[in-house]
């Protein structure tokens, strides 16, 4: 634990060490530049408009925080660094024209457990006066709670003051009168530079988040709900205080396991309505709820065949101006005409790749934009508005400079049941029409999540490396409704890895696929999906590539035990046979591919015990299997040196398929 309190915010400018070669083959020119992480993890403009802060990956797993002026040719200068050993940068926005609030995480292993982190601090925009915004646990803390909080607001107007969450735990110490019974997650007002703090909202035991207005007003209040044993309930409560009062009064409340109710994420103060999801036959819709007594709702927007699934914010005091959701690609419907013909334009201006605007100046004069596409990987620019200049700022993979890249298009197959299901295909790049290719099922992870088109590097790697890859949204997957969602693909797990088996009979039919070069291959709940696969049709995927994937129901839940979330991952993965059907290492007998498996030792998602426990399972059932380990990776496997290892042992892997 000491890791997190001090090493997270001292550590930021010790010398790193680059990663050493990995010990078995080096990966070739390709992989590497197929793994290396995005150069630009985030980026932000200060208020004036005048400098932008940008995140961005640095060599191994390392990463940096740069600040540079913002007019072309200006050279960017480190402010912040991290060497993923944990810690890891994620992003930094401005408090003030002169100073960043920056976010850190990372997980450490203690023992048989793998524990999250996160912290804040603020950096001077020219490097140095680093402070801890986050509550330090003192050495007479009763307990330990590991959320580093969040900024709520950064205050527009004020210089250099933000509106964050902390967390506080009891303090007491033995033959001493001083102690604290504060516990829970509050909120607090820091001055960033002095570290002066005042107390906005007293700590609450069960709160989870808090919502502001942008305006430094704290408005909702959300709380799990809890049994006498202490897990949650699933289900949550959401408070909201009126404008001009003190107190609080009910608001929604909302059930985890089956997605009802109203769930809060955003405040207008002018409207004096908190934005929110709710269902609408059957989907989930953007909704706003009146901030006073009669709680009056309107459905702001719906759509009729899938999921809202975000908001569009933007400026300083993170206004609402629209909301998004994905059919083939993803689309958004503007509530502000001004931003509606301001994205318009970019998108023409940069040849109609999708636009996303990343933050704007205080004025909205200037605004920086990020635009991607399938084939392309995506590039910040800065955008004047009064000398209607758009200007480069950085790439987000340079490395991939010139590399020929695959198009990823839409198709839908039939699943066993006549059922059609969505999917994303890449061929290898420049190939319209192809026969007898090698190809890769690729499930996604979640199980409750789905794919997008856009890039994946991932994928485009297979592609380059000539496999035709299938991303199919099956049965299971969110965004589509609550019927698509059905319990979810490890309740469902036969309907949903139908479906993927199904894609992967769909390309063999379609005569895209070499039967005996058909292999699969996921992350996470992905990988669960490419090993459970065996369990349906043993016969029809001649390899199976496994990365940081959940095999064992059991050992899962064992874990979870000492959790409050113990109840609501116990119904959402399954009790008794139905759980142990569920689990790959209970069908290790029945496979007949070769499976490779890649598992980080810090991973808090899913720990490195479930691909130990499959990979013994094989080794006792005589099946062939290897394990690759990782080590001090949690579970996105961060580290752009592993990633090309990945890359290359995998595609080998599979292209050794039916040889």
């Amino acid at each position: 634990m000491a890791r997190y309190s001090r090493a997270a915010v001292l550590g930021l400018f010790a010398a790193g060490v680059a990663p050493g070669a990995l010990a078995q083959g080096q990966p070739d020119a390709l992989a590497k530049a197929f793994g290396a992480r995005e150069t630009v993890i985030s980026a932000s403009l200060s208020p004036d408009g005048q400098k932008i802060a940008l995140i961005a990956a640095d060599a191994g797993r390392t990463s940096k925080a740069y600040v540079l002026d913002a007019v072309e040719g200006a050279v960017p200068k480190a402010v912040a660094y991290t060497t993923g050993r944990p810690e890891y940068l994620y992003r930094c926005n401005w408090v003030s024209n002169d100073r960043l609030a920056c976010q850190i995480g990372g997980a450490s292993r203690l023992g048989d457990d793998v524990y999250g982190f996160n912290s804040i601090f603020a950096v001077d925009a020219v490097g140095g006066g680093v402070r801890s915004l986050s509550r330090r646990q003192g050495q007479n803390a009763i307990g330990f709670d590991l959320r580093g909080g969040e900024i709520l607001d950064f205050l527009p107007g004020e210089d250099g003051s933000v509106l964050m969450t902390r967390a506080y735990v009891p303090e007491a110490k033995i033959g001493s009168l001083v102690n604290s019974k504060l516990r829970g997650l509050g909120v607090d007002r820091i001055d960033t530079r002095s570290g002066a703090s005042k107390r906005i909202e007293q700590p609450e035991t069960q709160a989870i988040d808090y919502v502001a207005d942008g305006h430094g007003a704290v408005r909702i209040m959300g709380l799990r709900e809890v049994k006498g044993s202490g897990y949650d309930k699933g289900t949550y409560k959401f408070l909201y205080r009126p404008q001009g009062k003190t107190g609080w009064s009910d608001l929604s409340s909302y059930d985890v396991q089956d997605n009802s109710g109203f769930y809060p994420v955003a405040v207008d103060p002018a409207k004096n309505v908190a934005y929110g999801y709710e269902k609408t036959d059957g989907r989930d819709a953007l909704v706003t709820v009146a901030l006073d007594p009669g709680l009056e709702r309107k459905v702001i927007f719906a759509h009729p065949q899938v999921d809202v699934t975000g908001l569009v914010r933007v400026g300083r005091d993170q206004r609402v101006v629209g909301a998004s959701y994905v059919t083939d690609h993803r689309q958004v419907v503007y509530f502000d005409e001004q931003v509606a013909a301001l994205t318009k334009s970019l998108g023409k201006a940069l040849g109609g790749k999708a636009v996303h605007i990343g933050d704007m100046s205080a004025d909205g004069q200037r605004v920086l934009v990020w635009a991607g596409s399938d084939v392309d990987p995506g590039q910040y620019y800065l955008f004047d508005r009064a000398a209607r200049k758009l200007s480069p700022v950085m790439p987000d993979r340079p490395e991939l400079a010139g590399q020929a890249l695959a198009t990823m298009q839409s198709v839908h197959y039939k699943a066993a049941d006549g059922t059609m299901i969505p999917a994303y295909l890449t061929l290898p790049p420049g190939k319209e029409t192809v026969k007898g290719l090698p190809a890769v099922v690729m499930p996604h992870g979640g199980p409750e999540s789905r794919d997008e088109w856009g890039f994946d590097w991932m994928v485009q790697y297979y592609a380059a490396r000539g496999f035709a890859v299938i991303q199919p949204q099956f049965r299971g997957s969110a965004g589509f409704g609550e019927k698509w969602l059905m319990q979810n693909g490890y309740r469902s797990w036969r309907t949903a890895i139908g479906d993927v088996v199904d894609a992967g009979r769909w390309l063999v039919a379609q005569g895209i696929a070499d039967p005996a070069k058909l292999t699969i291959a996921g992350w996470s709940y992905g990988g669960y999906a490419a090993l459970q696969a065996q369990a349906v049709d043993p016969a029809l995927f001649k390899a199976v590539v496994a990365i940081a994937p959940v095999t064992d129901f059991a050992d899962r839940m064992r874990r979870s035990q000492y959790y409050s979330n113990y109840l609501l991952q116990q119904q959402r993965m399954g009790t008794g046979q139905e759980a142990e059907d569920a689990s790959p290492s209970n069908h290790a007998a029945e496979f007949r591919a070769p499976v490779l498996m890649f598992h980080g030792t810090d991973d808090n998602n899913v720990d490195i015990s479930q691909a130990r426990i499959m990979q013994g399972k094989l080794e006792g059932a005589g099946k062939r299997s290897q394990l690759v380990i990782y080590d001090g990776l949690t579970h996105n496997l961060n580290d752009s040196d592993a990633r090309a290892d990945l890359l290359q042992k995998s595609a080998d892997f599979l292209l050794a398929a039916g040889k």
